[in-house]
């Protein structure tokens, strides 16, 4: 008979296991969303403020608390400073609504055309079915205002809870790291104290990097439309630079937005046209020349991944959930590589290594 230290738990029994707690994590996530999110930005803007709250506490020595105020006053001046900029060139774009609504028109006008010469329905009939859509959707309107007015509340309690829980992660930074230390065995300490400097070092070059990639595209965008004669070319670069940030879907978002808006504006199907060439153009210089080099990082996820990755994070958190997948599922491989009973995991979460290719070539033969 076997005795407990060699008794091997069965597969199907590891299975149910590790399907039990992703079901259990899925759910906690689901239900703490609105403490969980707020946290996880603040934890990954914390780590990339670090090094400013360090750089007051030596330079000037100052207290801790009054070196990560300040520390998230210039952070709060910085986000300020980008939605400005946003917002005004916004308010540039409601001065041609005018024109947006002609071309509207217009458009409107082609297309009862071209339904009535396809589909054989007449103007009245097609007016009386928007007229019927147009009512039931203003019979809810008292319900869409207020789930308008609830979701920017939400918005603004978000920024404010993601903002407190910078000052007081970067406030009590040594003790969540003794806490951190101390849960495990004193002689797992160094490994937990390496892995909490791993994910500080990756998560900070990952954060910084995507905001010179930002910087890039919204650079590279705007030269290229103002090249060409597309109007609101800052507004656009803007766009495309900070929907860039969300991988895969946010260059497509960014698409469609720049074409309608020069779509309404120009009213010429070569600019639209020019419009997707260029953002396409764009999206492949990102993808092959940027990505590498301003957002590599030592921790490499494969492609897979990344969309699987972006998908659940949706599904879970929507939008800032696409955000956060990244880097969390960053944080889980670092955590995978460095525990030897979950390295598979980790091998699984990135790309494939020249040493795995041998292996699987020996293997074959």
């Amino acid at each position: 008979m076997k005795s407990l230290d060699t008794y091997e738990t069965p597969f199907y029994k590891k299975l149910a296991f590790v399907l039990f707690c992703l079901m259990a994590i899925g759910y906690l996530a689901l239900l703490g969303k609105k403490l969980l999110a707020p946290l996880l930005f603040s934890m990954l803007f914390a780590i990339v403020l670090l090094p400013v709250a360090k750089f007051f506490e030596l330079r000037f020595k100052l207290p801790r608390a009054l070196s990560s105020l300040f520390s998230l006053v210039l952070f709060i001046a910085f986000l300020g400073s980008i939605f400005y900029l946003v917002g005004s060139q916004v308010s540039n774009l409601a001065s041609d609504w005018p024109q947006f609504k002609e071309q509207l028109n217009n458009s409107l006008q082609t297309l009862k055309d071209w339904v009535e010469s396809n589909f054989h329905i007449n103007p009245r009939k097609q007016v009386k079915y928007i007229n019927d859509a147009s009512s039931s959707v203003l019979s809810s309107g008292s319900e869409i205002v207020s789930t308008t007015f609830f979701s920017l509340s939400s918005v603004m309690l978000f920024l404010v809870f993601t903002m407190i829980d910078i000052f007081f992660l970067l406030m009590y930074r040594r003790l969540i790291l003794h806490f951190l230390i101390a849960v495990f065995k004193k002689e797992d300490s160094h490994i937990v104290y390496s892995i909490v400097e791993e994910v500080q070092t990756i998560i900070r070059k990952y954060i910084i990097g995507l905001l010179l990639e930002m910087a890039i595209v919204t650079t590279l965008v705007f030269l290229a439309f103002w090249i060409l004669g597309i109007k609101y070319a800052i507004l656009l670069g803007l766009l495309t630079g900070m929907l860039n940030l969300i991988p895969y879907l946010g260059i497509f978002t960014a698409l469609i937005i720049s074409s309608l808006i020069t779509f309404a504006t120009a009213a010429a199907v070569t600019k639209v046209l020019i419009v997707a060439v260029v953002l396409f153009a764009t999206h492949l210089i990102d993808a092959n020349i940027l990505l590498p080099l301003v957002v590599a990082s030592k921790v490499k996820i494969n492609a897979l991944i990344t969309i699987l990755g972006v998908i659940l994070g949706e599904m879970i958190w929507g939008i800032p959930g696409m955000f956060l997948s990244i880097p969390v599922i960053a944080i889980i491989k670092i955590i995978f590589d460095r525990v030897e009973s979950l390295q598979p995991w980790g091998m699984l979460l990135g790309e494939e290594s020249k040493e795995n290719k041998v292996t699987v070539a020996k293997d074959e033969y």
